[in-house]
């Protein structure tokens, strides 16, 4: 049986979209999960919740009991150690989309404010698999989850999209290791990556030989140890950087391009104009066209 507090009635809860058997759940805090769960009589993966809390790890797990097909919260400004948004990751790994809006003009606690004006800052993989991107109003995001399909998206752990078509078919390619560069790649590609530029990348620096690369310097290390696979590069004729992590999600190539600014050069980069504080963005074109 359950108990007084679980049927109490669900504050602000509207439902303003439906269709394929799915629904929108507008809460205005993710602790409303366990109520509306309780009196809704939903199917499980049916409901897509927006909900007026942080998005982060302990909403995360409150709004995984009522297994929710995607969900939208709040980036509550990011914050330390990128607690706001924390969830993202926490849903990803359990293959449901998940974004979250801006704060800035919005209010916190208000679930049909969000729904209503909200605009989407962060997502997840599988939200960006599914056409959520930076910029969607929440209102478009909640009708592209309703379309997605039954049995979810299949996401590429690499990560691996061509951002940028340079000169002569060289290409920018993010992926999130160099590990997982291709063939392909070889004196072709440059590669935007997301992991260090220590010692134990240069084997596949100098085995995959990109047209050129950026990775992180992974908060440097001991002895600039985190870009310490830019010599030995340089040495095989491979122009390459690293952006700082403070600037860039380690594990997320799209970051390194989107997000990161340099942080260390080898020669050849700096031969094709490459310098530190340069955006990643402007970095891969130059080293594309050199």
């Amino acid at each position: 049986m359950l108990d007084t507090k679980a049927q109490a009635p669900v504050p602000g809860r509207i439902f303003p979209q439906e269709r394929n058997g799915r629904r929108v759940v507008v809460l205005d805090s993710a602790t409303h999960s366990h109520r509306h769960a309780a009196s809704a009589e939903a199917a499980p993966g049916s409901e897509i919740i927006i909900n007026a809390s942080y998005a982060g790890v302990y909403c995360a797990r409150l709004l995984q009991e009522a297994a929710p097909v995607a969900v939208i919260g709040l980036d509550c400004g990011i914050g330390k150690d990128g607690a706001g948004i924390a969830g993202l990751w926490y849903f990803d790994a359990l293959a449901t989309p998940a974004a979250a809006a801006d704060i800035s003009t919005l209010e916190h606690g208000n679930g049909a404010d969000l729904y209503e004006n909200g605009v989407i800052s962060r997502v997840n993989d599988h939200a960006r698999a599914l056409g959520v991107t930076p910029g969607t109003s929440v209102r478009d995001a909640a009708a592209l989850l309703l379309d997605a399909p039954a049995a979810g998206v299949s996401i590429d752990p690499a990560n691996r999209e061509v951002v940028a078509h340079g000169p002569a078919g060289h290409d920018v390619v993010c992926t999130n290791s160099i590990a997982d560069a291709l063939p392909e790649d070889r004196d072709t590609n440059v590669l935007c990556t997301a992991g260090h530029t220590g010692r134990s990348v240069v084997d596949y620096i100098l085995s995959f030989r990109p047209y050129g690369f950026i990775c992180s310097d992974g908060a440097m290390g001991r002895e600039g140890s985190g870009i310490a696979a830019l010599a030995p590069a340089n040495e095989a004729g491979i122009p390459g950087a690293a952006v700082s992590a403070a600037t860039a999600r380690m594990g997320d190539g799209h970051s390194t391009y989107y997000d990161g600014l340099i942080s260390a050069v080898n020669d050849l980069a700096a031969e094709a104009g490459v310098h530190v504080g340069q955006t990643a963005v402007e970095a891969a074109r130059l080293l594309a066209a050199r």
